[in-house]
């Protein structure tokens, strides 16, 4: 059993940096009261730490291709570890924020080598065994982070959902010392500050102009000059990466259909699967009456755990399967999974939502580790954390955007029924876009399967 301990030290890592995606959820009423905070303060909880993840993870992948991927995974757990400690305490909302984005940056750290240290950690049947795991982890600490917010928050108080990091962080670090070997690649990029920066900015930009547009209307100028200033944003990073001679995002990776597509079906994954879990977890209590525990339970448990399923099953299957052919299948299932949550009006209870829950998180369970193994695939060996890098900041800006997009549909004046009714019909729009783009990518190009031998 020894060959698995890298994994473990992944799966901690893994594990804490997604659940605390989500872990604020059903604590944020909470948290309100005693830090005074109003709805802006609330959303930017939940995005700064995703877009602090996001935003810096492409970078960091850079450097540990460069410094080596063990370091820097250290690194990111140390960094973790202090800035929960500071979460915990922070005495204002402004001061939590902040820890929050620092949060963002140790996951970012951690977040870009986990995929990359079971590449080259793995070989043959344990690889596939391994990224089906890790896969499954992936897509049930996202949704179990409602659950476990709620345990914590109900019994012990908000900022325990932040404490309960620290002995978690040790334990990472202790079995990343003890079992993972270092790994690099020679002559590997330098940090890249310009398309650091730009990138930052565009992605904070349309997400604060989506988060406005919730209460001041999609006409307004504190929607559009946002918006108008990320998509310029973009625009400015591209020819950043354009005329680098060592860009965080190599954008000729870009050039195959299926890296292509895989990369939009993470965004648009992250955004049908898991975005609309806060909104769930707002209605479950404000309208429904349940306390934090149950919120959690009832809007977590039924997706974490048929995503779990999947990947104890079905994970090495999965890594056999055409690329194109899971994920288009993974992504169709969480179409109808939101979809059939979308049913839910103003007379239901929470059974309704379950078979719903169900079904995405089976799609979710399918999807997440053929998309790493997918894109690893696509890209160089020299290119492995760069290309993790861009799958998970694609994943984590999927979860942003939504949060932000799904809020525009879930106004406060607006009955909750029916705004998680038109969050979940959206999800199910996006999840069936994402099953379309792969499949008109296949046309142009084949994802290759990973090599398990």
């Amino acid at each position: 059993m020894r060959k698995w301990i890298p994994l473990v030290a992944v799966l901690l890592g893994t594990f804490l940096l997604l659940v605390d995606v989500t872990i604020v959820v059903v604590a944020l009423p909470s948290i309100a009261g005693h830090l005074n905070a109003g709805p802006h303060d609330l959303a930017w909880i939940l995005d700064g730490y995703a877009l602090a993840l996001a935003a810096l993870v492409l970078g960091a992948g850079a450097l540990a291709d460069r410094y080596g991927r063990r370091v820097t995974y250290l690194i990111g757990l140390l960094i973790f570890a202090v800035s929960s400690l500071l979460c915990a305490v922070a005495p204002s909302m402004p001061a939590l924020i902040a820890a929050r984005v620092l949060q963002g940056i140790g996951g970012a750290a951690m977040f870009a080598t986990t995929v990359a240290i079971l590449n080259v950690t793995y070989r043959g049947r344990d690889r596939g065994v391994a990224f089906g795991v890790w896969g499954a982890v992936s897509g049930a600490a996202t949704a179990a982070g409602p659950l476990a917010g709620g345990l914590l928050t109900e019994h012990f108080g908000w900022r325990w959902i932040f404490l309960v990091n620290l002995p978690v962080c040790v334990a990472a670090v202790w079995f990343t010392l003890r079992a993972v070997a270092e790994s690099r690649t020679p002559r590997a990029g330098r940090f890249d500050v310009s398309g650091t920066i730009t990138f930052t900015l565009a992605a904070t930009a349309i997400t604060y102009g989506l988060i406005r547009a919730a209460d001041d209307g999609w006409t307004a100028a504190t929607v559009l000059g946002p918006l108008a200033a990320g998509l310029a944003g973009i625009a400015l990073f591209v020819l950043v990466e354009l005329r680098s001679t060592e860009p965080m995002l190599d954008l000729t990776l870009f050039r195959r259909a299926p890296f292509t597509s895989m990369i939009i079906a993470a965004f648009l994954c992250h955004a049908a699967a898991f975005a609309y879990l806060p909104y769930t977890t707002i209605w479950l209590q404000r309208v429904l009456g349940h306390g934090p525990v149950d919120a959690g339970l009832l809007g977590a448990l039924p997706l974490s755990g048929a995503a779990l399923l999947v990947g104890a099953f079905a994970g090495h299957a999965l890594q056999k399967a055409p690329p194109r052919t899971a994920v288009t299948a993974g992504l169709l299932l969480i179409a109808a999974g939101a979809l059939a949550q979308s049913v839910v009006d103003s007379g239901s209870g929470a059974a309704v939502l379950i078979p719903g829950l169900i079904l995405v998180g089976l799609g979710a369970g399918v999807v997440l580790p053929v998309l790493s193994s997918a894109v690893l695939a696509e890209a160089p060996p020299e290119r492995s954390g760069m290309a993790g890098g861009a799958l998970n900041t694609f994943r984590q800006l999927g979860f942003a955007f939504g949060v932000a997009i799904f809020g525009t549909v879930f106004p406060e004046q607006k009955a909750y029924a029916d705004g998680l009714s038109d969050a979940t019909a959206l999800a199910a729009a996006f999840a069936l876009a994402g099953a379309v783009v792969v499949a008109v990518a296949a046309r142009q190009g084949t994802a290759r399967p990973v090599k398990t031998g």
